[in-house]
């Protein structure tokens, strides 16, 4: 098995399986080599699995379409009329105002707020659950009371979706395919 050492000034060393089912130990600068080898003998059944997993993963991406054109297009004409709506909504319960909105399609992003108010939103999430695409919206209308991810930001976006956590994770789980996909 082959293994990629990422040293940096962390505590602790750790292992990641990455997307295309690689070993990725990141590791502090001053762990000897030994220890980092007998971490990873520790961890090799969970490696093993999770490498498994991530074969398994890596397949089923390769055999999905990518998006056209087209697809991104009538994504983002959909995604400017529902996600405009709901921060119209969201932005009158949590008091606050907003520049313009824009429809992207990102590989890095969901969404992002600009200083300024102005509010950017991935086309794909017209593709996630409802509760989804509200999350989105409420964290970045958010942003427009907290410039940060603090924990006073996290408590705004708490009041308004009690429920955030479950839509945050299925975006984590999920929203990776998606963006695969684009082109």
């Amino acid at each position: 098995m082959e293994i990629d050492i990422k040293r940096s000034n962390r505590r602790s060393i750790a292992i990641e399986i990455t997307k295309d089912a690689r070993v990725l130990v990141r590791a502090p600068r001053w762990a000897p080599l030994s220890e980092i080898e007998y971490f990873v003998r520790e961890k090799s059944d969970w490696i093993d699995k999770q490498l498994k997993e991530a074969r398994i993963k890596q397949a089923e991406r390769s055999q999905k379409e990518p998006f056209t054109k087209e697809q991104l297009e009538a994504l983002a004409d959909q995604a400017l009329e529902v996600l405009t709506s709901r921060a119209a909504y969201y932005a009158k319960l949590l008091g606050v105002t907003y520049g313009r909105i824009t429809i992207r399609n990102q590989k890095t992003r969901w969404g992002s707020c600009s200083s300024k108010g102005n509010l950017n939103f991935n086309c794909l999430l017209m593709l996630t659950p409802k509760e989804v695409q509200d999350y989105v919206v409420v964290h970045e209308l958010c942003h427009r009371k907290e410039m940060n991810h603090s924990e006073r930001f996290w408590q705004k976006v708490e009041e308004v979706m009690p429920d955030y956590a479950q839509w945050r994770k299925w975006l984590k789980e999920n929203g990776g395919e998606l963006i695969e996909r684009m082109l």
